[in-house]
């Protein structure tokens, strides 16, 4: 009844669907692993922007990276801007999240000589990018800045290609280390993102706050893929039903035209049996009606 099972097609279609299904249970459980690591970070998020602002020197120090339970904790610095060795990061968004220009990245000198980055904000890139763009200045003087501590930007980590060959004073990625070659003075690990006091004209414009409401589709992701790996061996079974009846459909059809063909054979069979009967009773005739003539004479 089931002998087709053995065949080579469903042999394979069998051993896909057996493959398929584990596969569709890890991916479920690869985007339930991405929706976990989503909601906490939100949560880290949420608290370190919730505490209160410390010395920059107190979650920083020259050398060592910024560790990730201290990402966007608010700090304060005090010192004086180095405008000389300022730079821009290239192909960054403003806070629409579409349009693209620079984040204006500046040394900060703090009181005891080390250095720490400050990024100021966002400007427009202009038409010529193989020029240093219009920065507006950075305040003189020493100032007080506020901001949100952020770890420094790597290849591995953020996915942007650190491109050689750029134009002076501009980069791809924020990185105090690399910075801290072109200052010759120790710089603090990770930067700080400028978030007080507002530039004068809202030029560079702040970055904005990270997002920490939205948690993503993941688990949406994983509930389906998990559904796909149910309906996998329903698909399957459907499928055998549905070809078990049709091959034995197909049989009976089969069965029906065989028993037709030996019927019409039987028919014809007597119809012919029927017409020599008949040719020999008017054979026996005529010869009865000759041998009459013959006596009559």
């Amino acid at each position: 009844m089931y002998r087709f099972l053995l065949s080579r097609q469903w042999v394979i279609l069998t051993l896909v669907g057996l493959v398929l299904i584990p596969v569709m249970i890890k991916l479920g459980f690869w985007q339930l692993h991405r929706h976990e690591h989503k909601v906490a970070q939100n949560q880290l998020i949420a608290s370190s922007l919730a505490a209160k602002p410390v010395p920059v020197t107190d979650l920083a120090a020259p050398g060592r990276d910024l560790p990730h339970r201290d990402m966007w904790r608010p700090v304060t610095a005090t010192g004086r801007y180095d405008t000389a060795h300022e730079v821009v990061v290239r192909q960054r968004t403003a806070a629409d999240e579409q349009s693209i220009g620079y984040y204006v990245l500046t040394p900060l000198i703090l009181g005891d000589g080390d250095d720490v980055l400050v990024n100021r904000g966002w400007i427009s890139a202009g038409d010529d990018l193989t020029k240093f763009p219009d920065v507006p200045p950075a305040p003189k003087g020493t100032v007080t800045v506020t901001g949100r501590m952020m770890a420094d930007e790597t290849t591995a980590v953020s996915g942007i290609k650190d491109t050689k060959g750029l134009p002076p004073r501009q980069v791809m990625l924020i990185n105090s280390t690399e910075q801290a070659k072109r200052t010759g003075r120790p710089m603090l690990g990770g930067y700080i993102e400028q978030s007080a006091p507002e530039p004068p004209g809202g030029t560079p414009e702040l970055v904005p706050e990270p997002d920490h409401d939205s948690i993503g589709p993941h688990m949406a992701y994983a509930i389906q893929w998990w559904l796909f790996a149910a309906a996998v061996p329903f698909g399957w079974v459907v499928l055998v039903r549905r070809e078990r009846r049709d091959r034995a459909k197909a049989a009976e059809e089969a069965a029906a035209g065989a028993d037709g063909t030996a019927d019409a054979d039987g028919a014809d069979d007597a119809a012919g049996g029927a017409e020599v009967a008949g040719t020999g009773r008017e054979n026996g005739g005529s010869a009865e009606v000759a041998r009459s003539a013959v006596s009559t004479e």
